[in-house]
């Protein structure tokens, strides 16, 4: 029961975002990639396209269009960090069902995962100032049929919060 409560409660993408209060999010239309910026990114080839791809999928899904001439430009870049939760249950005595008052005995329980954060930039093209950032944390995996799954939930996740809710 323990380790399926651990991993249930690791297994979804906490997501924030910040942004310029400034800018007016309506005017942005059209982007392309930060191909110098996702060319740096410390990850396998095949994790970059599957992001690059969910990106795409999202960004035309909001109604904007891939251009030559962006209104705006995205990056993204990730970290990792290996996590371990310990924990210690039970130790004492009770009453147990066919061995009548006895003393049980807890133990330890280890959970050893990996955390991966994505940040997604959004660049404004012309004046090359970062406008928007989102940023989802969420366990990673290294099987190959879920990671196209995961990186769909984190980059949906992520950019639900874009555009960001700007009161006028």
């Amino acid at each position: 029961v323990i380790a399926l409560l651990l991993l249930t409660s690791c297994a979804t993408v906490r997501v924030n975002s910040d942004y310029d209060k400034k800018v007016d999010f309506n005017m942005y239309k059209t982007y392309a990639f930060l191909k110098s910026g996702i060319d740096k990114v410390q990850i396998s080839d095949l994790d970059k396209r599957r992001i690059l791809s969910a990106i795409d999928a999202q960004l035309q899904t909001k109604g904007f269009t891939k251009s030559e001439n962006p209104d705006m430009l995205i990056n993204f870049f990730t970290k990792e960090q290996e996590q371990v939760n310990v924990n210690n249950y039970g130790m004492g005595f009770g009453y147990s069902w066919g061995w009548g008052f006895s003393p049980f005995y807890g133990g330890t329980y280890v959970n050893r995962y990996t955390e991966g954060t994505l940040f997604i930039d959004l660049i404004d093209a012309k004046r090359n100032e970062l406008v928007w950032q989102g940023q989802g944390v969420g366990v990673l995996t290294q099987n190959a049929d879920k990671k196209d799954a995961l990186i769909n939930d984190f980059v949906t996740k992520i950019l639900a919060q874009y555009p960001p809710e700007q009161k006028k």
